[in-house]
């Protein structure tokens, strides 16, 4: 496993940097760059409870909330996959990398946001993670101040 992070500076308060990653609204508009599809997180917003990242079949991982201190971190822990609404926490294959971390830190940078991320990854994965992040957030950022998003 890896980690991969991801800075950038945006001219937005944190609690709108907050609110355009986590709400359903922007979200998909931010993750589309993970995969076709990737466009909705289901969770209970509980520290220890259940968090689904999900395509529009309902496919995807699911995970728990580590650590969560609106509007400055939440950290979320993956657990395992979901597939035609069966969890799957146990396989090998998920076993190989359950437990992997994904971070995301909201500081405040004199009324701006600086926005770190940091994700655990097999290098297998890392061109995706690179691509989704580093387009993702150019987007988040576009949002919260107020830009265009289509040139991205």
């Amino acid at each position: 496993m890896e980690t991969l992070s991801y800075e950038t500076i945006i001219d937005a308060p944190l609690q709108k940097v907050w609110d355009i990653l986590w709400s359903p609204e922007t979200y998909s508009q931010w993750t589309k760059y993970f995969g076709a599809g990737s466009s909705v997180m289901k969770s209970d917003w509980q520290v220890g409870g259940k968090t689904y990242f999900l395509n529009e079949k309902g496919d995807g991982m699911v995970s728990t909330i580590d650590s969560l201190e609106e509007p400055h971190q939440i950290v979320f822990k993956h657990l395992g996959m979901t597939e035609n609404g069966v969890e799957d926490t146990q396989s090998k294959e998920v076993m190989e990398w359950s437990g992997c971390f994904e971070k995301y830190f909201l500081i405040d940078f004199d009324g701006k946001t600086k926005l770190h991320t940091e994700v655990q990854v097999d290098s297998e994965w890392r061109d995706h993670m690179e691509t989704g992040f580093t387009k993702g957030l150019i987007v988040v950022k576009s949002l919260a101040e107020g830009g265009n998003i289509s040139s991205v």
